[in-house]
């Protein structure tokens, strides 16, 4: 049976997927839904903090939600509804607007939306802007190459990113590209975790440091995040170094490193894993 505290941490969560971040409350409430918030958001491994709750402040009436800004999709939607809806809501997103710091192309998020894994980068670049699909360039074609390894083709998988809009960097930007903000990660946020919702995959691998500080709120190197099983919103999530690590550091020591985070994966999917694909980028 749905708890009242499940029902208030839902309809809290929605309010801020929706925008708002203040409510009239005075302080005893204010604290105890401080806590549930906490407790609702907080992952499995503790080392790992999810990100805090909005700050709740006190006043007479809290501004109404713009419908275009609610990522809640209606339960009864199939998945490809769902992650319809949230497209056009990311593509509207007001939040992002106000920044003023994104470009205006959407990169929304490309694979099987009943796929059993999900994998989250940071944000598109050139190439993923002018394709309009993430992971297209030449990161993208390294993360083909892992997925192919893995027996994982990319059409079975649901890739996707923290920040859906190319950061921007003024009228001379041409092919460079930068790491979102943290006010960017958090703008774009909720639409990302619905899709998690959506998509209910049996796991994530995040893709970068990035990646982790949005869904884990954890701003940890990659280094110190790998290895281990995290939550988001009861997903187990596994950290790895995002494909452009390996681009720049070709060392067996690199790749072992991503492709045992992958291993893991394999064997949380339960798929058969090969002696020869345990081996890879061993010393002979």
């Amino acid at each position: 049976m749905t708890t009242i505290r499940q029902l208030t941490v839902q309809g809290l969560t929605h309010l801020m997927e929706g925008g708002q971040s203040t409510m009239g409350l005075d302080d005893e409430a204010r604290g105890i839904l401080r806590e549930w918030m906490l407790s609702a958001r907080r992952g499995v491994t503790a080392t790992a903090p999810a990100p805090a709750p909005p700050q709740v402040q006190q006043q007479t009436a809290p501004a109404p939600t713009p419908v275009s800004e609610n990522t809640a999709a209606p339960v009864q939607m199939s998945v490809e509804e769902k992650l319809a809806f949230l497209q056009q809501r990311a593509a509207n997103l007001k939040a992002v607007r106000v920044l003023g710091t994104l470009r205006s192309t959407m990169v929304f998020a490309t694979g099987n939306p009943h796929a059993r894994l999900m994998l989250v980068g940071e944000a598109p670049g050139y190439d993923e802007e002018r394709l309009g699909e993430p992971f297209v360039g030449r990161a993208g074609q390294k993360l083909n190459q892992i997925l192919k390894a893995a027996g994982l083709p990319r059409e079975s998988v649901y890739i996707s990113n923290i920040c859906k809009f190319r950061p921007d960097m003024g009228p001379e930007q041409g092919m460079s590209n930068r790491a979102p903000s943290d006010a960017e990660i958090a703008a774009c946020l909720p639409i990302i975790l619905a899709e998690i919702r959506a998509i209910q995959p049996t796991c994530i691998i995040c893709l970068g440091g990035t990646s982790a500080k949005g869904l884990l709120g954890s701003a940890s190197s990659v280094a110190s995040l790998r290895g281990r099983w995290f939550d988001c919103q009861g997903v187990p999530v596994r950290v790895t170094y995002h494909p452009s690590y390996l681009l720049r550091n070709e060392s067996m020591q690199a790749k072992r490193a991503v492709w045992e985070d992958f291993l893991a994966v394999m064997e949380k999917l339960q798929l058969n894993i090969t002696p020869r694909q345990r081996s890879f980028f061993l010393p002979a």
